[in-house]
């Protein structure tokens, strides 16, 4: 979504950073620039100008011109002025109450509301929300509808209720908003529900009905926490409606949808400083498990072009199911590596948002995701690998040295794909295996969480490079944001074979 933006200012601190001294027309020139890019980012003007002359003034003192770094004192002087336009921040669900604890999900028609409810409820069941007071603990979730006026609302929010295996109320046709709201509180405390979540009405615009019922239905349920769901592609619209429903309804958050879309980033940028609401969560894709918690910190690192490994390691844990991590974890040790392991790492990869949203949080990678971006190298490669994979036999996947030319060939003609990809699968198992042995010679896992311990993740991360894929592997996560773990592979910021094997 900030691609355009994180370019733009990409190349303003560039410049700055190319410069050994920095004088004060210097500074306000790159800063007339930062408010051109938030600008045509979609940001609202008063935000954008606000913001400007909030990080001007910082940047033009002394204490940045007359810096050893002063540009990348500006740069620093910049992110914490998007972090505070962001939220400061990351915010929690409050929900400290006795049970059970109301979520009442608004806004208007095709934002994403139900859906987004779905998931929010499935990742509260899962014990996968910070919720204030109370951690990160699992809970038992009740969803209802009270969408009486788009034809099969309350089907739709039943349906992904089974998706998701959260429990919804059952349907009375004819039943109005407020006595629906009614029934579900009765439901869940009778039923030792934690959380009711009420998925409400939406209009193709605000009007006054849509309010007066929002309203009523606030009355009967009390509801703890109050999240408008948005479109981010809507830009400024986004923000408008925003700005209305926090003028009739007491807000508690916002939730921004299709954030992985290719809107400018204004909406996501202005939200905070027009509603005075927190940005709560994030929706990535039509997935389930595509939301994520809204750090501003994090998203003003990944607008910067800084990354975000905390992020990273977040959706890797999510991901990766405790029983195959240990699995591996056991023939890492004895450092086997067979197309079988190999299918499951691509698996991991592509739960986990693919290549490209793995490159854009690495910090140092943003070639690589542009490479993605522009269509140099071609994300539906895990895809066509799984397919090459899943043509080969059991035997073969279990012993790779069983594969000559005749089995290539066959193989090939299985997974719609060339003998070419195939040796470049092939040799990227064949690296990833060489990879395992060496990690076997280091120890096994704890030798190498050892040698990470050495001097921390920078200096660690390097060795490693070094000890799995020699020198020029060592010095490209040396290069990526000092040495922060990702694994970049020579020549394409990509893990070791992704290289040639992402070329179109």
């Amino acid at each position: 979504m900030f691609e355009s933006l994180s370019d733009r200012l990409g190349g303003v601190f560039d410049r700055l950073r190319g410069r050994g001294a920095l004088t004060e027309a210097d500074v306000r020139a790159a800063m007339r620039e930062v408010r051109v890019a938030l600008l045509e980012a979609d940001v609202a003007l008063p935000v954008a100008r606000q913001f400007v002359d909030g990080i001007t003034e910082k940047a033009v003192g002394q204490q940045v011109l007359r810096s050893v770094t002063p540009g990348q004192q500006v740069v620093k002087i910049v992110h914490d002025g998007l972090v505070e336009m962001l939220g400061a921040e990351s915010s929690e669900l409050e929900l400290g109450v006795a049970p059970p604890a109301i979520v009442m999900m608004v806004g208007l028609q095709g934002s994403g509301k139900t859906t987004t409810t779905a998931k929010i409820a499935k990742r509260l069941a899962a014990g996968q929300v910070s919720v204030g007071g109370g951690g990160r603990e699992r809970k038992k979730v009740l969803m209802a509808s009270l969408d009486v006026n788009r034809p099969n609302a309350q089907e739709q929010l039943a349906t992904l209720g089974t998706q998701v295996e959260v429990a919804t109320l059952p349907i009375v046709a004819g039943q109005q908003p407020v006595d629906i709201a009614r029934r579900a509180l009765q439901a869940a405390k009778l039923q030792g529900f934690d959380v009711l979540m009420l998925d409400t009405a939406g209009r193709l615009h605000v009007d006054q009905a849509l309010m007066d019922e929002m309203k009523a239905v606030a009355d009967v349920a009390r509801p703890q926490e109050i999240l408008l769901v948005v479109d981010s592609l809507t830009g400024q619209d986004a923000v408008n409606v925003a700005q209305n429903f926090s003028e009739q309804v007491p807000l508690t958050g916002v939730v921004l949808t299709r954030m992985d879309g290719d809107a400018r980033g204004g909406a996501a940028l202005s939200m905070r400083a027009v509603t005075g609401k927190p940005i709560k969560f994030a929706g990535t894709g039509e997935k389930m498990d595509a939301l994520e918690a809204f750090h501003p910190e994090r998203v003003a690192g990944r607008i910067l072009g800084m990354g975000d490994v905390v992020s990273l390691v977040e959706r890797a844990a999510e991901s990766i199911q405790a029983e195959d991590a240990e699995r591996m974890a056991a023939r890492m040790a004895k450092g086997q590596f067979d197309l079988n392991d190999l299918r499951n790492q691509l698996a991991q990869m592509r739960r986990m948002g693919g290549l490209g949203a793995l490159a854009g949080m690495i910090p140092g990678m943003k070639k690589a995701q542009a490479a993605m971006a522009s269509g140099a190298v071609d994300e539906k490669i895990l895809v066509r690998m799984d397919a090459m994979i899943g043509s080969m036999t059991v035997k073969e996947r279990a012993r790779p040295e069983l594969i000559n030319a005749k089995r290539k060939i066959r193989i090939a003609k299985g997974s719609g794909t060339t003998v070419q990809d195939v040796n470049k699968l092939m040799k990227m198992h064949q690296e990833m295996a060489t990879a395992m042995k060496r990690i076997k010679k280091m120890g096994g896992i704890k030798g190498m969480m050892a040698m990470l311990g050495k001097g921390g993740l920078g200096g660690g991360m390097g060795g490693l490079g070094n000890a799995l894929g020699g020198p020029e592997l060592g010095g490209m996560l040396d290069k990526a944001g000092g040495g922060l773990p990702g694994l970049p592979g020579p020549g394409q910021g990509l893990p070791p074979g992704f290289g040639g094997f992402g070329k179109k």
